[in-house]
């Protein structure tokens, strides 16, 4: 708990200049780093796809809506080149206009909607269990275009344990989904 408090505090003492530049603010949080990023065009995606880019063993993901294809296609491609993938999405996904849903689960990606809730509305990647990525981002275009949104790609063992429980949890009560 504790190590979160510290990690909210740094977080708010950097926003500031973070948001006086499109570089990503870092700061080292004990033997953890932190990059913010913020859209419209502030490299939230860019950010994303180069996280899992660099993705050597597994990725969770966690999404409410998932329409942007150059994140999709860096899922697939790290799939391909034998990471394991996992996909948890809201039940909007089943018929959203634009989906990803569709194009993950054709791979071969494990794709699983999330019906228990009003809406899954996390927002989270936790990729070789060290680095989560979170924030109000949607894995979408219209988020890194036009929306004001923030994202965080946090390098914490402790912190990627905490959210892949809770991914584990969702999962649990999740169905699978094979596409369209």
């Amino acid at each position: 708990m504790r190590r979160l408090l510290v990690l909210f505090a740094v977080i708010v003492a950097g926003t500031s200049y973070a948001q006086q530049s499109t570089n990503p603010a870092s700061q080292p949080l004990n033997s953890s780093s932190w990059q913010a990023y913020f859209s419209p065009t502030g490299g939230c995606a860019v950010a994303v796809v180069k996280e899992l880019n660099s993705a050597k063993s597994n990725i969770l993901v966690q999404a409410y809506s998932f329409t942007s294809a150059p994140i999709a296609k860096a899922l697939v491609a790290a799939h391909k080149r034998g990471v394991q993938v996992q996909v948890i999405l809201d039940k909007s996904q089943r018929t959203a206009n634009y989906s990803e849903a569709d194009f993950t689960a054709h791979a071969g990606i494990r794709t699983l909607i999330d019906a228990k809730h009003a809406i899954a509305h996390n927002k989270i990647m936790v990729i070789d269990s060290q680095v989560v990525i979170t924030g109000s981002f949607n894995f979408t275009k219209a988020a890194e275009e036009h929306n004001a949104e923030n994202l965080l790609v946090i390098h914490d063992v402790e912190l990627a344990k905490r959210y892949t429980e809770n991914w584990h949890l969702h999962e649990g009560h999740s169905e699978s989904y094979t596409g369209k």
